[in-house]
C-alpha cells in the first residue's frame, strides 16, 4: 500500500468499514470523501480503487461507492487483516490461528519431503539463530527470525497456495510484538519447537514435522490469548 496522503485515507476508511462504521450496502459518496478530507476526485477515485481491490467496496453508477458484505471481502490481505486485529482482536486471532492450524502443519510435513537442501541448511541457521535472540531477549529480531522461519516452511512445501499465505502468518506474528504480547524473553518451548521443526524437516521425518508444528501454534494461540486476558483486564 502506498503512502502519503492516499494511504492515510486508504486506512482511516479501511479501518472504519472493518470495524462496522459502514455497514455492508451504505454508500459513500465521491462529493462527501472530497469534502471531509479536502482531497481532489482524483485521490478519491485511487482511494476507491485500493479499497476495491481488498474488496471492500464496489463503484457503481449513480449510486456511489458501496461498501461490499463482509463474506466478499478479500480475507486475506495485510491490511484487512491488520484492520481486522485492531477492530475485534480476539476472534480474529482466533480465526487467524485457526487457518495456520489447518495450513502449517500440513505445510512443515510437506516440507520434510520435499524441501531443497539449501532451504534446509537455512531453517537449521535461523533456528539456532532464534535461540541465540531469545536467549538475547531481542524481540525484534526473534520477529524477523520466527517471520522468515514460518515464510520458509511455507515455500518449501512445495505447494504455491500454501506459499501464498506468508503474509498472514507475517502480519499475525508482526502484530503480536507490536501489541505487547510477546514475553520479553520468547517461550522455551516455542523456540525449541522451531529447531524440532527444523531438524525433522531435515531428516525427512514429515509426521513428527507436522505434530511439533501443531503444537508451536497451538502455543502460540494459548500464549496470545493468556496475554490478551491479562491486559483486559488492566
Amino acid at each position: 500500500m502506498s503512502g502519503g496522503l492516499h494511504g492515510e485515507i486508504v486506512e482511516i476508511l479501511g479501518r472504519e468499514i472493518s470495524a462496522g462504521v459502514h455497514s455492508p450496502g451504505s454508500v459513500l459518496r465521491g462529493e462527501d470523501l472530497e469534502q471531509r478530507f479536502g482531497i481532489s476526485r482524483t485521490v478519491v477515485r485511487e482511494v476507491v480503487r485500493t479499497l476495491a481491490s481488498i474488496r471492500l467496496v464496489v463503484g457503481r453508477q449513480r449510486v456511489g461507492i458501496v461498501v461490499r458484505p463482509r463474506e466478499e471481502w478479500n480475507t486475506f490481505d495485510p491490511a484487512l487483516i491488520r484492520w481486522s486485529l485492531e477492530t475485534d482482536r480476539a476472534n480474529q486471532v482466533k480465526t487467524l490461528v485457526e487457518l495456520r492450524t489447518a495450513v502449517e502443519p500440513v505445510a512443515a510435513g510437506a516440507a520434510a519431503q520435499r524441501a531443497r537442501a539449501e532451504d534446509v541448511t537455512e531453517l537449521i541457521r535461523i533456528g539456532e539463530r532464534m535461540n541465540e535472540l531469545a536467549e538475547a531477549g531481542d524481540l525484534e529480531g526473534f520477529l524477523e527470525a520466527d517471520v522468515a522461519f514460518h515464510s520458509l516452511v511455507l515455500r518449501a512445501s512445495g505447494n504455491e497456495m500454501f506459499a501464498q499465505l506468508h503474509e498472514v502468518v507475517r502480519e499475525v506474528l508482526r502484530w503480536r510484538t507490536e501489541q505487547g504480547l510477546m514475553p520479553a524473553h520468547p517461550e522455551p518451548l516455542a523456540v525449541g519447537l522451531h529447531g524440532e521443526i527444523a531438524r525433522c524437516i531435515e531428516e525427512g521425518r514429515y509426521g513428527r514435522a507436522e505434530t511439533a508444528m501443531r503444537e508451536l501454534v497451538a502455543e502460540a494461540l494459548h500464549g496470545t490469548l493468556r496475554f490478551l486476558e491479562s491486559t483486559e483486564e488492566k
